[in-house]
């Protein structure tokens, strides 16, 4: 079936893309619909989260317990911070200079010492039901930037995105497939173009000068898309999905070029530096949260996570060797990020979230291959800025090894109800999910009151 336009015919195949805008195939209507039934307003809030998949080492990075028996202490030397009292990882020189504009919570603790369970749990709230050591799991229930999708609505701004993809093991569930992340792919890439074919359209849609066509063309061919299920349009829906599709605001938000060259140098011209930047933008414009599920630089696949066992003949030698390539990478971007946000005013609008789904085992691992640490879910770290939140403190402690909270212990779900709180979601709102059962946003936690 092919529909007409004043530059050519529409396929259908075109239509789907002008419907799509880059999600995943889903048609703009359907998205806009079953926001729109969510029947909640846009908040000003948002939340950075940069998830280090892999586990990062608390010792190496925000706990370095340089008294410890040499076993268990750091292999970096702390320096202090112009927060009193708040030493970093030698390789956080840039944190280390703005310690005042961040908090860290040493005393996380969980039981799940998987990464695909362990993510489960620190992005969704919920422990799954069956756990795989494989670390091949999915989400039963969504994560909260799929929740945030859901109660926050759409503007013309994606509500959620992924920096350069959602996380492996989350999805959005019984919330709908509308509420996935918006995958953008690598900001840092010579062709990044993630509204590559919404741009192309809108083009097509402009020279139509009358919108209204387009929004016939949708009519034309509804009854042929009706029967595969791929769109439930109605009046007011098409109409929003046309005004989203040729928004300024979407593509601009995207755009990297409109920022000064001197910025994107200060953020690294790497995935970790424009990722972090585009995350700002994207915020800045509305988006509800921004996922960078960032690893390191594609150097080699020694360089590809967090994960430092000593693994095998393949990833030889010292854990300290991968984790000063991406140490680095991590306190440019980072320290950049929050800089930029709290320079702009943002830092009550913006919330960034650092963390990944547990630490590493106290005591040093060795054998002929290497050194390295093991999962260690019983004690991690996350770092936390803007916000609103009281910023330049150390929540929580653990003991001398650290090897579990001895002040201030803190749960998944307490860090997700203070990320909740700043989104302006009730946690004990419900949700059915696909048996028809009443599932709440969180069941349990409660916001870090040292924080607020």
């Amino acid at each position: 079936m092919t529909a007409q336009h004043c530059s050519g015919p529409l396929d259908r195949r075109q239509f789907l893309q002008v419907g799509a805008l880059a999600l995943g195939g889903l048609a703009l209507s359907d998205v806009l619909a079953a926001r729109a039934a969510a029947g909640t307003a846009n908040a000003d809030t948002s939340v950075i989260l940069l998830y280090l998949h892999g586990g990062p080492s608390q010792l190496e990075t925000y706990d370095l317990k340089p008294q410890a028996p040499v076993e268990y202490r750091s292999i970096f030397a702390p320096i202090p911070t112009n927060v009193p009292g708040m030493d970093l990882c030698e390789l956080f020189p840039r944190q280390a200079m703005i310690a005042d504009k961040f908090s860290i919570v040493r005393s996380l603790n969980h039981d799940i010492g998987i990464h695909s369970d362990g993510g489960i749990i620190v992005l969704t709230g919920k422990r799954p039901s069956v756990l795989d050591p494989t670390s091949q799991s999915r989400s039963e229930h969504p994560d909260f930037g799929s929740v945030a999708s859901r109660v926050r609505g759409t503007s013309a701004i994606p509500p959620y995105v992924a920096v350069p993809g959602q996380p492996y093991m989350t999805r959005p569930t019984y919330l709908g497939r509308h509420h996935a992340a918006f995958d953008v792919g690598d900001p840092s890439a010579a062709n990044f173009a993630p509204l590559k074919t919404q741009i192309s359209v809108n083009r097509d849609a402009a020279s139509l000068g009358n919108r209204k066509a387009l929004l016939t063309e949708f009519d034309r061919l509804r009854k042929d898309l009706d029967q595969s299920g791929q769109l439930e349009a109605a009046g007011q829906f098409r109409e929003r999905a046309f005004e989203l599709l040729t928004s300024s605001a979407t593509a601009t938000a995207f755009d990297l070029s409109k920022e000064d060259d001197q910025l994107r140098d200060r953020y690294g011209r790497n995935l970790w530096g424009q990722g972090c930047l585009l995350a700002r933008r994207l915020a800045e414009a509305g988006a509800a949260v921004i996922s960078l599920a960032i690893n390191t630089p594609k150097n080699g696949p020694e360089f590809t996570n967090w994960d430092d066992h000593i693994l095998n003949a393949m990833r030889p030698g010292h854990f300290g060797d991968y984790m000063r390539v991406r140490l680095p990478y991590l306190d440019q971007a980072l320290a950049t990020l929050i800089e930029d946000v709290f320079e702009r005013g943002l830092d009550q609008r913006i919330l960034i979230v650092v963390v990944g789904e547990f630490g590493r085992t106290p005591r040093l691992s060795h054998n002929a291959q290497g050194t390295g640490r093991d999962h260690w879910p019983q004690a991690y770290s996350a770092l936390l800025s803007g916000g609103g939140l009281r910023m330049g403190q150390v929540v929580g402690a653990t003991n001398s090894k650290s090897e579990f909270p001895t002040e201030k212990p803190f749960s998944p779900q307490d860090l997700l109800a203070t990320v909740y709180r700043h989104l302006g979601i009730d946690t004990t709102r419900s949700f059915l999910d696909h048996s028809g059962r009443p599932i709440a946003i969180l069941s349990d936690g409660r916001p870090i009151a040292e924080l607020l």
